[in-house]
């Protein structure tokens, strides 16, 4: 991390290191003109992408990785400054990649990349994440209630069917499925999709035997970074839920409001542009 950015980073830990604000939440007011602020400076950032422009956005939006950070900080052994600091990352992650002209929020674009930073770094720090009793079992009861239901129905319920269920959201069955499944490393064996015949799996994505290794390692990941970025920003999106954060078709198309036909189009679009990316060597 660049000193200036670390720096910068520290100083927004240091002014924000308690519980998240509630308080300047519940604000609808405030709320409104933060976000009409945030538009406005990322469109002057698109003109003209300044260390100070980015580091107002980041000032501007740092409440939404104290809330990532403090979700997390009681779940491992990670220090509430390294999560802000790991969190911060994902925040200019969203920044870089946000495209002003879809009208879309920002907060809602941010947030994925935020929560996503942390999990991996949780990932590859520490051999497992620790997770409340609470969640295991409820974590548990949802993978149950999915098994009956392939067994009864014969498809795969909805994140929304299964959280409805456990008498719980679909944000909260998310959160909880996500923390559970990233409790271990990424296994270069793990398919990229259980759901078709394709049993294609992330090693087989790199052709290179030096990334043959039981988990990624972090020069491996900027490489998979970098080849990611080439894609098209929906086929990227796609890759990056079903390649990273390891969701379902179905739960990628209720994200992203789209098909999952489109899910799957996409998907070996994405794949397919990969494995051409991945596979040219590097000078």
């Amino acid at each position: 991390m660049h000193q200036h950015l670390e720096n910068f980073l520290q100083r927004q830990y240091l002014d924000n290191r308690n519980e998240p604000h509630e308080a300047e939440e519940s604000d609808p007011q405030t709320t409104i003109t933060r976000k009409q602020e945030t538009l406005e400076i990322l469109q002057a950032y698109r003109a003209n992408p300044t260390i100070k422009l980015r580091n107002k956005l980041v000032n501007l939006n740092i409440g939404l990785v104290r809330r990532e950070a403090y979700h997390w900080k009681n779940q491992c052994q990670e220090s509430f400054e390294d999560l802000m600091q790991v969190g911060s990352i994902g925040l200019i992650n969203a920044i870089e990649r946000f495209d002003v002209s879809k009208g879309n929020a920002f907060s809602s674009f941010a947030v994925p990349y935020i929560k996503g930073e942390i999990q991996h770094y949780l990932r590859d720090k520490s051999p497992t994440v620790r997770m409340p009793r609470a969640w295991l079992t409820t974590y548990n009861q949802g993978c149950k209630i999915i098994r009956n239901r392939r067994t009864e129905t014969g498809r795969e319920p909805s994140s929304q069917e299964v959280a409805n269920e456990l008498g719980i959201t679909v944000s909260e069955w998310y959160d909880i499925k996500l923390a559970c499944q990233n409790r271990s490393p990424i296994s270069l064996d793990t398919p990229i999709d259980q759901s078709e015949d394709n049993s294609t799996s992330i090693g087989d994505l790199v052709t290179d035997q030096k990334y043959q290794s039981f988990q990624l390692a972090q020069e491996d990941n900027i490489r998979l970074q970098q080849a990611l970025d080439l894609l098209e920003d929906r086929t990227r999106e796609v890759v990056e839920f079903v390649f990273l954060k390891e969701f379902t078709h179905r739960e990628v198309a209720e994200t992203l409001g789209i098909s999952a036909v489109t899910v799957s189009r996409q998907l070996k679009k994405g794949l397919i542009a990969l494995k051409k990316i991945l596979a040219t060597p590097i000078d």
